[in-house]
């Protein structure tokens, strides 16, 4: 067993973590919450014929489902014996005075229990239970009184959970530790974000408890300041310098287990910018919106080795940063008077959209349009840092060329796409503008910021190729490829050094659970292309279940299974943190909670009869579907028309309904029931 700073880990449903250690694989305890059934039962810790007909049922609808009627037996007390060896076990009483009405005695059951198994916590949120059994158990058994609602009252002695809380000196007459909901130590805004931390941790110890924080899940809503990652929440508890917790309440204990073991106190020493590289993908979108001037700062605070630039254009001939060619991705701007220049422009999408070359660069500068973070998971009603919805600036390339020439980072990354429209329909050499604006920066003489170019285009690439560009040449493979011909790994080759893959061409999956791992990477390896995976994202719903909704168990995957060359991330601050973990370089003695999945481990643990659907064979990259046909030539600008007297702005209007939706800004959200929060 790996010990960490005298804290705890408890891990299942109702279970309790407690001091003395970090498990070696998911928990340090065992948790039961204890219930009693009638007659005998009561008296004997076994699990009566009645009950080994039912079947146990996921009752938290956000989680998975197939498990249910998985005839998983219901556990009685004694057979955590089987389960740890030696058992360490945490023994949560709720109700004691609803058993002492229906004649069941808990006292003496958890006293019978000890001959069986050796209980080291019992807790109560009633006081009356915990006096009735001091003095009564093992010398080693710790008693916890368990806070509830400060509104609510300790049935056994008729007061708020509010009043004892002012009244700890007394608890400590009667338990050695006291558990407190996470809100006690962290209260939140009602918009979700934190307030300052209370005194409770500091009185507690001084009135010589130990004091362990419940509540903790990973695929619940945390405060926004955490970025949806729940191992940031852990450590906020555990390491934040004025105080820290003894143990906390976990329903994934692994990631409480990581967060102790792994990654308290890390060293906050300047970035390192070596493999796998951080990339940013626009920006920290994650917590700001998408190319805004707070999204990159933020990123390249986070950590970022790399920050990156998709480029569009206006109406009058500016190059941006910005995530989508339409505006209606990226900002508010159905709800301006910009809204009345919705249009149709096939060659890019077949639904209406008001465009960046519809607008000038002043028209983005309006005091009404404003930036929109993106909520990718927004089906799953979970939305990103609210309080920053609309804010930040639209930046010109050579803006965010400044920003990655001042910092401290590897070099940037400028994404081109829609290159052959942006030639034939509005007169723009894409290509030529970005190898300009380079130039302008001054990127062309210096070598200590790497200058990487993507394109899903392989003509971008071979254009850039032929001009012998001395920047990184990156491919984007398209979505759920799942193996490359020998054929199109020569063609790449000529004229890429990467590759971007999408995480589904990495992991075959099948309802969210991993399968198999695909051929791909090593393929594009095999050759010499460095491989970057896109996109990282915190959300719980955005990982498979293989990963127990925790980013860095993915994270930490891709490195040890995969060894990519780099994440592609919504929120690199969280991979930044990953590499500094204290636990992947110690070898052998690497804590177990620390090594990857097991690919297709989770599936094989389902029943036959709910056993994810089988995959079709993913199909295979080949040579036809990367070359491509040399970029049209620009057309000429003239003064027919269109905007600032150029080439006519393309698009035809939408349809009145089309109208409708644009100027009302509708939006149709189609996906799962809610989550219960």
């Amino acid at each position: 067993m790996r010990r960490s700073r005298g804290h705890g880990v408890g891990g299942g449903g109702g279970g309790v973590g407690g001091g003395g250690g970090v498990a070696a694989s998911l928990a340090a305890l065992l948790c039961c919450l204890v219930a009693l059934t009638g007659g005998a039962a009561a008296r004997r810790p076994r699990v009566p014929a009645t009950y080994k007909t039912l079947s146990v049922t996921q009752a938290i609808w956000s989680r998975i489902d197939r498990f249910n009627n998985a005839e998983y037996p219901i556990l009685s007390v004694t057979d955590l014996q089987s389960l740890v060896k030696p058992p360490s076990v945490w023994l949560n009483v709720q109700h004691d005075i609803f058993y002492k009405q229906h004649d069941l005695n808990m006292r003496n059951y958890i006293l019978s229990i000890q001959k069986h198994v050796p209980v080291d916590y019992v807790s109560s949120p009633e006081v009356g239970f915990l006096q009735s059994i001091s003095g009564r158990v093992n010398r080693k058994t710790k008693l916890v009184f368990s806070f509830l609602d400060k509104t609510l009252f300790d049935p056994s002695i008729n007061q708020t959970y509010g009043s004892l809380l002012s009244n700890l000196t007394f608890i400590k007459s009667i338990a050695s530790g006291i558990m407190v909901p996470k809100s006690y130590i962290w209260p939140v805004t009602k918009d979700n974000y934190l307030l300052p931390s209370t005194s409770i941790v500091t009185e507690a110890h001084n009135a010589g408890l130990e004091i362990y924080a419940s509540d903790f899940a990973n695929d619940r809503i945390i405060p926004y300041n955490y970025s949806y990652d729940p191992l940031a929440e852990y450590l906020n508890f555990i390491s934040d310098g004025g105080f820290s917790v003894d143990g906390v309440l976990s329903e994934y204990p692994i990631t409480a287990s990581e967060s102790i073991g792994c990654f308290a106190n890390l060293n906050s020493s300047k970035t390192d910018h070596g493999n796998p590289l951080i990339i940013s993908h626009n920006g920290a979108s994650g917590d700001y919106p998408d190319c805004t001037d707070l999204a990159y700062h933020s990123a390249v605070n986070d950590g970022a080795d790399i920050i990156d630039c998709p480029v569009q254009v206006t109406s009058d001939g500016v190059v941006i940063c910005m995530s989508s060619i339409n505006l209606l991705d990226t900002t508010n701007v159905q709800q301006t008077p910009f809204s009345s220049r919705a249009s149709i422009v096939t060659e890019i999408q077949t639904t209406p959209g008001i465009f960046t070359f519809n607008l000038t660069w002043d028209d983005l500068n309006n005091s009404t349009l404003k930036p929109k973070i993106s909520s990718p998971m927004s089906s799953y009603y979970l939305i990103r840092n609210p309080r920053y919805t609309n804010q930040g600036k639209f930046l010109k390339l050579s803006d965010f060329l400044a920003i990655g020439r001042d910092k401290d980072l590897s070099g940037v990354m400028i994404i081109i796409e829609n290159a052959a429209f942006l030639a034939k329909s509005l007169g723009i050499d894409i290509v030529d503008s970005v190898t300009t604006a380079l130039s302008d920066a001054g990127y062309n003489n210096q070598t200590s910021k790497e200058v990487m170019i993507q394109s899903k285009d392989s003509a971008v690439l071979v254009k850039l190729k032929q001009q012998k560009t001395k920047c990184k040449l990156v491919y984007t493979l398209p979505l759920d490829i799942g193996d490359a011909s020998a054929s199109s790994l020569v063609d790449m080759k000529k004229f890429a050094d990467a590759v971007v893959v999408d995480k589904t061409s990495v992991f075959a999956l099948s309802d969210d659970f991993m399968i198999s791992q695909t051929n791909l990477v090593k393929d594009l390896q095999s050759v010499g292309l460095a491989v970057y995976v896109q996109v990282f994202r915190n959300e719980f719903v955005s990982q498979p279940w293989d990963f127990f909704s925790d980013a860095t168990v993915e994270i930490n995957n891709y490195v040890q299974l995969v060894n990519i060359s780099g994440f592609i991330t919504d929120f690199p601050k969280t991979a930044r943190r990953y590499e500094k973990n204290s636990c992947t370089g110690l070898g052998k003695d690497m804590p177990s909670y620390m090594d990857p999945v097991t690919v297709g481990s989770l599936a094989q643990l389902l029943p036959s009869n709910t056993q994810p659907p089988a995959l079709a064979p993913m199909p295979t990259l080949n040579a036809s579907s990367v070359e491509e046909p040399p970029l049209p030539p620009v057309v000429s600008k003239n003064a027919s028309g269109g905007a600032s007297g150029g080439v006519p702005t393309p698009g035809a209007p939408p349809s009145g309904a089309h109208t409708a939706a644009v100027s009302t800004g509708m939006l149709l959200v189609m996906g799962f029931a809610p989550l219960l929060i």
